[in-house]
This record gives structure tokens, C-alpha cells and sequence, in this order.
């Protein structure tokens, strides 16, 4: 059995990106809430969540053959909101048993996540650990 390192590379993504959206989600949750204890358990909560869902979405796109820079990580930052989005909406209408409010986090979080997912996507993009003579 032989170490793949682009697997060690899409769990660094995973976890950097969770602690990013972690603290984003946390803010917003607080924002709109005034509830701390509410703002923990989402964010809490959905680091598990997320983490798996981002380590699978990481996988598809490294089989995919699209290797033009910014249309990478635009379509990127499209298809990992779209899953990031429904996963807050659906968890945070469990959690606090409001699904209006479950919509309205998804919304603010639609907005700031792409914007911070952009910027950690063209980071990691620059970052050579876990691949194999790329070409950019």
C-alpha cells in the first residue's frame, strides 16, 4: 500500500478551510441571534459536517481535468457553496427549529464564504505539497 500525499493535501485544505468557515459561521450565527450557545452548537456541529462534505468535494475536483486558474477556483467556489449552503440551511433549521432563520444564514453565508473560499482556494493553489510536478 503505498501514501498517496494528494489525500494529506485535501485533509490540510479540509481543516484550513473548516477553521475559516468555523469562525465565519460562528460570526454570522452570533450576528443574527444574539445567542451564543445557539452560535456554538452550529458552528460545532457543522465541523463535522462540513469537513466530510469538503474532503469529498476536494476528491472530485482533483480528478477533474479543469486546469485554467480562475475558472477553477470560480467553479470551485460555485459548487462548494452550493453544498456548504445546504448544509448550514438544513442544519441550522434542525438546531434552533426555525427554518426562516436556517435560509437567512445560508444567505449571509452564501456572500462571505465565497468570498473567503475564493481567497483560501488561490492560496492553496500556489502551494505545491501534495502533487506532482504540476504545471499552473
Amino acid at each position: 500500500m503505498s501514501f498517496n500525499p494528494s489525500v494529506s493535501r485535501h485533509i490540510l485544505k479540509a481543516v484550513s478551510w473548516r477553521i475559516i468557515g468555523t469562525i465565519d459561521t460562528l460570526c454570522i450565527a452570533f450576528i443574527l441571534t444574539d445567542d451564543l450557545n445557539y452560535s456554538l452548537s452550529l458552528s460545532g456541529f457543522t465541523i463535522f459536517t462540513k469537513i466530510l462534505w469538503y474532503y469529498l468535494h476536494e476528491r472530485v475536483w482533483f480528478k477533474l481535468s479543469i486546469r485554467n486558474s480562475n475558472t477553477r477556483h470560480i467553479l470551485k467556489t460555485f459548487s462548494w457553496r452550493a453544498i456548504g449552503t445546504l448544509d448550514t440551511i438544513f442544519i441550522s433549521s434542525i438546531l434552533i427549529n426555525n427554518g426562516a432563520l436556517g435560509f437567512q444564514m445560508g444567505g449571509f453565508e452564501t456572500v462571505s464564504k465565497m468570498i473567503l473560499y475564493f481567497f483560501h482556494e488561490k492560496i492553496w493553489y500556489r502551494i505545491d505539497f501534495g502533487l506532482d510536478n504540476r504545471k499552473r
